[in-house]
């Protein structure tokens, strides 16, 4: 029986997808990643890759009873499904997970500070963020319940405030009443300021408490901030209390944030913490690419090649540095961006001296610049391939 759900795998999970309406992030996130690990019975262990193991109880939760109402009439026999991880396999025992209840859509959205390009979809994801893109669908496919709250940390411009707007933007897909605030740290400190001054206190309590979601970046901001700190306290305990999503960002994790109340940071530590690390190279590439797409720049790859090469700080300077060469070639009247254009567009942002990694690529072009040879990596092959052959048929 296990080869025979095997060879229809694919199958069985594609009906799933289209019978139960799940999004294409969704299934490509959660669902395609699943394999069937054993069949004892009419018990099915289906397991969850490494990756993903900390995320196993949100798809058991999710995907269990659709996936068992799947397998169950595609061979028209009932099947309990079981879906764990490696580690717990010795622990096997044949469950069934009921789908969560619908929550009520609420009445008044508050939010409209959201960037409309931040969404899953133009999310570019790598090792660098795997996980905290996979935690954010989750929260976002579940806001309130699983992973509250939900703190995202990271240095600047390495997609935190991206993902913070894709979760809201997913919600709303859905669930367009869902009253959603997002706000920066800095804006909160000033608001209740003022407040203060003009003596609005509850009325800012009101805006603050009585919401879905409070999406809240660069929190260490916070810090020595008392009256701001006493207030969000409050506030948190009120959403939390709740069942209300929260979802924090950081230049850091909780328990590397100075200046900030104890009882912040231990209300910080209870939820989810995930990291967002500086893009690698095949990453960079793949951003850029994105980003070239959605803005219909003509740039030829060895271009996007030569800025992923010498701009691997962050997100942030990557598509600054793709802005400027685009908006460097509209000055030039150029059709398209090739390297050498890329280059002098950039010239006072890489130095000609910064060093670089040593790269096959890069060997090739040193040494076609100090020749003055102009040559392709795949023809350099080919060039040397057929001297060979020359040499050999002399002898």
């Amino acid at each position: 029986m296990i080869n025979k759900i095997r060879e229809n795998w694919d199958q069985i999970l594609d009906i799933m997808r289209i019978e139960h309406d799940i999004s294409p992030v969704a299934f490509n996130t959660w669902i395609k990643p699943l394999t069937v690990y054993s069949v004892e019975g009419h018990t099915i262990t289906i397991l969850v890759n490494n990756e993903l193991e900390q995320m196993c109880s949100y798809i058991k939760k999710k995907f269990e009873q659709p996936l068992k109402v799947t397998i169950s009439e595609y061979f028209n026999d009932v099947y309990d499904i079981h879906i764990t991880t490696s580690e717990e396999l010795g622990k096997i025992e044949a469950t069934q997970t009921v789908e969560p209840e619908k929550k009520p859509a609420a009445s008044i959205i508050t939010n409209k500070t959201l960037n409309p390009n931040y969404t899953f979809d133009t999310f570019v994801v790598g090792k660098n963020n795997e996980l905290a893109h996979a935690t954010a669908l989750a929260v976002a496919s579940d806001p309130g319940d699983y992973g509250n709250p939900l703190f995202i940390y990271g240095g600047v411009g390495l997609g935190k405030t991206h993902l913070m707007h894709s979760i809201a933007h997913y919600i709303l897909s859905y669930n367009p009443d869902y009253k959603i605030i997002y706000t920066t740290t800095e804006t909160f400190s000033n608001e209740l300021i003022s407040a203060i001054k003009n003596k609005t206190q509850e009325a800012f309590k009101d805006k603050y408490r009585n919401i879905d979601m409070l999406l809240i970046d660069d929190i260490q901001f916070i810090a020595g901030k008392d009256s701001t700190m006493e207030e969000f306290f409050h506030t948190f305990n009120t959403l939390y209390e709740n069942k209300k999503q929260i979802v924090i960002s950081s230049d850091k994790p909780p328990k590397d944030i100075v200046g900030v109340e104890d009882r912040l940071i231990s209300r910080f530590k209870v939820g989810l913490t995930v990291d967002v690390q500086p893009p690698d190279y095949e990453t960079r590439v793949a951003i850029l690419v994105k980003r070239a797409e959605l803005e219909h720049i003509n740039i030829e790859v060895d271009a996007l090649h030569y800025v992923a090469d010498h701009i691997s700080s962050n997100i942030r300077e990557l598509e600054g540095a793709l802005r400027q060469i685009y908006n460097f070639s509209r000055l030039k009247h150029a059709d398209r961006i090739d390297t050498d254009l890329a280059r002098e567009a950039l010239k006072d942002i890489i130095a000609p001296d910064e060093a670089r990694p040593i790269t096959p690529e890069v060997i090739i072009e040193t040494v076609t610049e100090h020749y003055n040879y102009k040559v392709t990596k795949k023809s350099l092959i080919v060039k040397v391939t057929n001297e060979r052959k020359t040499k050999e048929e002399e002898k």
